[in-house]
């Protein structure tokens, strides 16, 4: 199969056949109507872990790939490591490139992001939309933990979505709420990160990710200090309509 000439037919029937699946089904319509590799990019988040279970429990063709920024919480790296050992598999990371972030922090300063939203967006670039684009290239089908009700930025996200990239975008876990994945995650007793029971209910590079408070959003704690309130990194582009077609991951 062709994916980038089906695409407006595939994505439609692909959506409609997800609504009254539960995520392992989900995973299994995703893989077996999407031809080419399959990559799935965790960040070892709630809905991450979720994924990665549903994959590896049923064997899945699917690449499960992290983007390791160099500056990501030890808590992290521990729920990474229990998840290697939990499932036998070894996860694929991808860094930044040396010289990249050389240059980005001679030019910033260490914590040079909080300066502006554009050098923020400059170093999650350097720091994870270059690396993306390495785990992705060749991909068909891109499987992520988005999910609608996690900001008003992601309120569009579908199950599936088209890419200019070549590939077509799954979000299994679009019209879940976070009640269901952590019910979902203590059913199957699954790995996660101890950040959560903190209160980090998103939880990025360490420096940029705070807890949130009582009331707040859940990635209310993303790049907290950035007045206009955008919580993106750069890895979704145009969240509000991620229907439509974008040219970068």
């Amino acid at each position: 199969m062709a994916v980038v000439e089906h695409f407006p037919n595939l994505v439609s029937s692909l959506t409609e056949e997800a609504v009254d699946l539960d995520l392992f089904a989900r995973l299994r319509l995703a893989r077996e109507g999407i031809s080419g590799r399959a990559v799935f990019t965790t960040s070892f988040g709630l809905e991450d872990q979720a994924i990665t279970h549903a994959i590896l429990s049923q064997g899945l063709d699917i690449d499960i790939t992290t983007i390791d920024t160099g500056r990501l919480f030890s808590e992290t790296h521990d729920v990474w490591a229990a998840t290697e050992r939990r499932y036998g598999y070894r996860i694929k990371a991808a860094f930044p490139e040396q010289a990249d972030v050389e240059t980005l922090v001679a030019e910033q300063g260490t914590n040079g992001f909080r300066e502006s939203i554009d050098a923020r967006q400059a170093c999650c670039h350097v720091r994870k939309v270059v690396p993306l684009n390495r785990l992705l290239k060749g991909a068909g089908l891109w499987i992520t933990g988005l999910r609608a009700d996690q900001s008003i930025h992601r309120s569009g996200a579908l199950f599936a979505n088209e890419d200019l990239n070549g590939r077509i975008k799954v979000n299994p876990l679009y019209d879940w709420s976070r009640e269901e994945v952590v019910a979902f995650t203590q059913k199957h007793a699954i790995p996660t990160n101890a950040l959560h029971e903190r209160n980090y209910l998103s939880i990025g590079c360490a420096p940029c990710t705070r807890a949130i408070r009582s009331g707040e959003p859940e990635r209310a704690g993303r790049w907290w200090w950035e007045s206009e309130g955008k919580t993106e990194c750069g890895l979704h582009a145009n969240p509000l309509h991620l229907s439509s077609r974008s040219t970068t991951p």
